[in-house]
């Protein structure tokens, strides 16, 4: 008789028999608590878990045998670092440790990150959340969109979700589980803020410890990298997963990637092979960029344009965004954002929208130019120049022309070059969906060493959103805009722009004016 088939009060005393079994054999827990190869289930084609998770799963179990906890005395931090391709398991793995630990460790105490808070909510917790129905000690605990827990033990026995921005460090904090076990979970580690990781060490102080870090090795420096690949990889026991030994990757997917960047190139190297790349950060935008970005005071001058991009949906989970920057300042004026599904049968409301603001004469609202994505905004600009309106241009991301002075492919790199450049001075929200969006691309040089940005069709297969907010603001690069004024202000507004944007002389081939 299986334990499904057992009444509550037996099953509980077989669950707690087997919780008890699993204490200290983590690749035991894996193999009796999810239903591998039962019909109508996430496993049900799947008979056991991959090579390389049964090899991690072990070589855990073996250090927490050789600790020893007796329920008192310290005993030195589990570290383990994975460095892994895109789609081998990594969030399962995470999820399955959250299930391990807090099934067989009364009063542990945990928490899962991810690099940004899309990726916490939609993959790595969604992962938790999934396979604690799976598990067959699932219905002992209750599971949120931020918390898992012993309803209970509440405040002793829980795992939760956090952002890892740095003004949530604190949240990172205080986490001691001195008879049993303190643990974090880092998903996407190498765009994690260092302060988190020092920040966490705390939690390592007494109990049981462990620390978890799985993602890309999008960067050949910082915390991530000297974990697998460094100075510190003695004490984290890294694992390098290429996708293309994993039973769950998109092979299909990686022959694609063979054949646009090759098996050398630092693209493929990164989400494929699991190893750093070669040149320097595959992440386009750095996180200091934009959190510094996010921080800054807002400045602007009286000839500064009022820029407008425009990023249209075209229908499903992407949204139409509009937003607004003004010289050094894309914060004052708050964005606009449409859900891609209201427009993808009525376009009316959207172009109301967009008339009204391209209509407004206010001074401070008198916009000089609004750049759309041509993709599914071509029926936008015509109506909207039809009906009067001259300062609305399309955009072609995909196009080449006085592309390649700048050293980019295409527009779309073009724009977000200029955008990385205006984020060492500019001044943006503190709005998570757009500083997730501006930190998700990744990038590389082509054979004429020029700038190709990541994707949207790629950034989909490696689950991340549409960067709409992120394309949005780019499109207010598209062109530099100079509005004319009192010539005495605006030479003088373009001195004190051109020194704190670029400390190079003012009417180079880079400056702002020229």
């Amino acid at each position: 008789m299986g334990l499904t088939a057992k009444r509550d009060d037996d099953l509980d005393g077989d669950l707690q028999d087997l919780a008890a079994r699993c204490l200290l054999d983590f690749e035991k827990f894996i193999d009796n608590a999810y239903p591998w190869g039962l019909s109508g289930t996430m496993l049900e084609h799947h008979l056991e878990m991959d090579p390389w998770q049964r090899d991690f799963a072990r070589s855990i179990s073996e250090e927490v045998r050789g600790n020893a906890f007796d329920g008192h005395t310290p005993v030195l931090p589990v570290l383990r670092a994975v460095s892994k391709g895109h789609g081998v398991g990594g969030s399962v793995m995470a999820a399955m440790l959250v299930n391990w630990i807090a099934s067989t460790r009364p009063h542990s105490q945990g928490v899962v990150t991810a690099n940004t808070s899309t990726q916490l909510e939609t993959k790595t917790w969604a992962a938790v959340r999934r396979w604690t129905k799976e598990c067959l000690f699932g219905r002992w605990f209750k599971v949120n969109t931020q918390r898992l827990y012993h309803p209970a033990h509440p405040e002793s026995w829980f795992c939760s979700a956090q952002t890892c921005r740095q003004e949530n460090s604190e949240a990172f904090a205080g986490q001691h589980a001195a008879d049993s076990t303190s643990y974090y979970i880092f998903d996407e580690d190498s765009a994690i803020p260092e302060i988190i990781h020092t920040v966490a060490e705390g939690g390592m102080t007494d109990g049981e410890p462990m620390q978890f870090r799985f993602g890309n090795a999008t960067r050949n420096t910082g915390s991530f990298y000297e974990c697998c690949f460094g100075k510190q990889r003695d004490y984290w026991h890294p694992m390098i997963i290429d996708s293309r030994t994993a039973r769950f990757s998109n092979k299909q997917l990686i022959q694609r990637w063979a054949a646009l960047y090759g098996e050398d190139s630092d693209f493929f190297r990164v989400r494929v092979r699991g190893l750093p790349p070669r040149a320097s950060d595959l992440q386009f935008i750095d996180q200091d960029r934009i959190v510094e970005a996010s921080r800054r005071e807002a400045t602007r001058f009286t000839d500064d344009a009022l820029v407008i991009g425009v990023d249209f949906s075209g229908g499903g989970q992407a949204w139409n965004v509009v937003r607004f920057r003004r010289g050094l300042d894309a914060r004052s004026i708050e964005p606009i954002r449409i859900p891609g599904e209201q427009t993808r049968t009525t376009r009316s409301a959207l172009l109301a929208v967009l008339a009204d603001l391209l209509a407004d004469r206010r001074p401070e609202r008198k916009v000089q130019a609004m750049f759309c994505d041509s993709a599914y905004g071509a029926p936008y600009v015509e109506r909207l120049r039809s009906m009067g309106f001259h300062t609305v241009d399309e955009v072609t991301f995909g196009h080449t022309t006085n592309t390649e002075d700048a050293y980019c492919l295409n527009m779309r790199a073009y724009m977000w070059k200029e955008m990385k450049e205006w984020l060492l001075y500019g001044a943006i929200p503190e709005d998570q969906r757009l500083m997730d969006d501006l930190s998700a691309p990744g990038y590389h040089l082509n054979p004429k060493d020029l700038l190709v940005l990541e994707s949207k069709e790629d950034m989909a297969a490696r689950g991340l959103a549409s960067p709409d907010d992120g394309d949005a603001l780019a499109l207010t690069f598209a062109r530099r805009i100079v509005v004319s004024t009192n010539p005495h202000n605006r030479n003088r507004d373009a001195a004190r722009r051109e020194r704190l944007r670029h400390p190079r002389v003012a009417g180079g081939p880079n400056s702002w004016m020229h």
